[in-house]
């Protein structure tokens, strides 16, 4: 990796500092390693690819969905030159962005009219930021059951999200019980929407009793209010083929009736990081007029790896072509005849094939765990924290788990393709 000539005399300057220092003046030798050493570190603090060992497919941390080829080579050719991003090819004239990806998701979701935005916290705040903020710039409400106020990665919480729209958040029912009366009794004149959040990263079992979607879009249908649903992980089909529990798709919410449903593009969908909102044309068309929308809006690079994965899933017998679906579908023979391959080829460590279990990740199905196969590897040392350590400095990093008395590398989250560097990168760091 490239770093530049003034980086690297920073990082030469501070191995030469740290030797001059030193109680003992460190051989020559030693004053380069440590460049070194400071150098790779330097490398690693910008975006460089990983092999997810960790067994969670959606791996936030580690970027979620990986996309697919078809997805990559859209972005290669969308964004290695010029592309009609706002330009009609038809009349010559200025088109919109928004309109590349719109019959796209019409067609997955069922839905009138859609929008794209930068993530689904965006969509989510476009949404009450249209709807929720009177013309004299004052708050109106927002009807929430309190069981679904819920907080997302980065401590970022739905009622957060709500003031800063400039909604006033107003909650019903009980944590774990609501009713469609609670719903009823706080309906006001001042009452902007009446919204449904997915409990996407936790569940509240037992003694419960919720509101469906149609009852709710009958109430608010009544007294004239929208209705939206902010269903997060972006299920477009049915996951349970896949060994998931089932999980309320998109289609669902818009057959139901929801006035506006919300979801992220880099979850079930299998996309970029990228927050869709499908419903009812004139909802949308409100949205679009939001001056706000322009600092949410995305671009081409997103667009075209976004539209290049939908259209796997519009054709349906090729959307394993998704990596999250290919990781899905990988049968378990196929993960332990890979890891036996893979002990052959570190003969000489003390690597062996373990069963382990994975999650789908990203906030999505958290109690839903995927069998898995993996390398467990005991360092000759015994310090598997030291070991992992190792892993993640190496080139490529490879992120793994730590299980009892040996590092855990999950196979159902690392490409085929990548096993020569898997078995490189575990012998470099036995060394």
């Amino acid at each position: 990796m490239l770093l530049g000539a003034p980086t690297a005399k920073r990082h030469v300057v501070a191995a030469l500092d740290a030797a001059r220092a030193a109680e003992v003046t460190p051989p020559a030798s030693a004053v380069v390693d440590d460049a070194l050493v400071r150098l790779a570190g330097e490398a690693q603090r910008g975006l460089v690819g990983v092999l997810n060992g960790t067994g969670v497919l959606l791996h936030t941390n580690l970027g979620r969905a990986p996309l697919a080829a078809a997805a990559l080579d859209a972005i290669a050719a969308a964004a290695g030159g010029a592309s009609n991003l706002e330009f009609d090819l038809t009349t010559g004239t200025r088109g919109s962005r928004y309109e590349r990806l719109d019959a796209l998701l019409r067609a997955v979701t069922g839905a009138e009219a859609s929008l794209v935005v930068n993530n689904c916290a965006a969509a989510v705040l476009l949404v009450l930021d249209t709807f929720a903020r009177a013309p004299d710039g004052s708050a109106r409400e927002v009807i929430v059951a309190r069981g679904q106020l819920v907080e997302i990665g980065g401590g970022f919480r739905l009622p957060d999200v709500l003031a800063r729209s400039g909604a006033r958040l107003v909650e019903v029912g009980a944590t774990n019980k609501v009713r469609i009366a609670d719903y009823a009794h706080a309906l006001s004149p001042r009452t902007a929407l009446l919204m449904r959040a997915h409990p996407s990263n936790y569940r509240i079992e037992g003694f419960t009793e919720d509101v469906t979607a149609p009852e709710l879009v009958a109430l608010g249908a009544r007294a004239g209010v929208p209705v939206i649903e902010d269903l997060g992980s972006g299920a477009l089909e049915d996951v349970r083929p896949y060994g998931l529990p089932g999980e309320r798709t998109v289609a669902e919410a818009v057959s139901d009736g929801v006035d506006l449903v919300t979801f992220s593009a880099d979850k079930l969908l299998g996309g970029p990081q990228a927050g869709i909102i499908a419903g009812r044309r004139a909802a949308i068309a409100r949205l679009r007029a939001n001056p706000l929308l322009r600092a949410l809006r995305v671009g081409s690079v997103t667009i075209a790896a976004l539209g290049a994965t939908l259209r796997l899933h519009v054709e349906g017998t090729v959307r394993e072509q998704i990596p999250l679906y290919r990781m899905l579908a990988t049968p378990i023979d196929a993960l332990r005849a890979r890891a036996e391959a893979l002990v052959a080829r570190v003969d000489g460590l003390d690597v062996h094939v373990a069963g382990h279990e994975g999650y789908a990740g990203g906030g999505t199905l958290p109690l839903a765990p995927l069998p898995s196969i993996a390398l467990a590897w005991r360092p000759a040392d015994g310090d598997v924290n030291a070991a992992a350590a190792r892993l993640r400095a190496g080139d490529p990093p490879v992120v793994a788990r730590i299980d009892g008395d040996a590092v855990a590398i999950d196979l159902r989250t690392i490409p085929p393709a990548r096993d020569a560097d898997l078995a490189a990168a575990l012998l470099a760091a036995a060394r």
